[in-house]
């Protein structure tokens, strides 16, 4: 399976705004709507599109906070797989080629993200994936994971 990820622009806004998880999930991530309006806001953010093909199949939101820590860090902050999308291992391939992305683009060597504790599937993909609890909550009370990229090759 290949993946891409796309920046949002105007040519795949409203397709982006109509991505959607299933309602049992919905308390775990904000809208899409809801991020974007927060990207508007705040210039760090990297909002975009994950695509199969020329289907868009998820939504991920990521920035580099320079002022944490020594170097920064950078935060993946938003990460969806559309409903109809969930179950196909979509999920696994994306944070594999967004891992992938953010090392690039940055150069960093660890990559941050929250999750709630009552969100075991995405706990399970995380930990699958090389995530680990840093034992840090963030400013939602959602505790904080990185991923180890020293010794990724570009």
């Amino acid at each position: 399976m290949k993946l891409t990820i796309k920046k949002v622009t105007e040519d795949n806004y409203n397709e982006i705004l109509g991505l959607r998880v299933n309602k049992d999930q919905e308390g775990f991530i904000e809208t899409t709507e809801k991020c974007l309006e927060e990207s508007n806001e705040l210039e760090l953010w990297r909002p975009v599109g994950i695509y199969s093909e020329d289907e868009l199949v998820g939504f991920a939101m990521y920035g580099l906070f320079e002022d944490e820590d020594e170097d920064g860090r950078v935060w993946l902050d938003r990460f969806m797989i559309g409903e109809k999308y969930q179950g196909n291992g979509y999920g696994k391939v994306g944070i594999e080629v967004l891992i992938k992305r953010l090392y690039k683009e940055y150069k960093c060597k660890e990559i941050f993200l929250s999750v709630y504790d009552n969100n075991p599937n995405a706990i399970k993909l995380y930990k699958r994936l090389g995530f680990r609890f840093n034992g840090e909550l963030d400013i939602n009370g959602e505790r904080v994971m990185l991923v180890d990229l020293k010794g990724m090759e570009d």
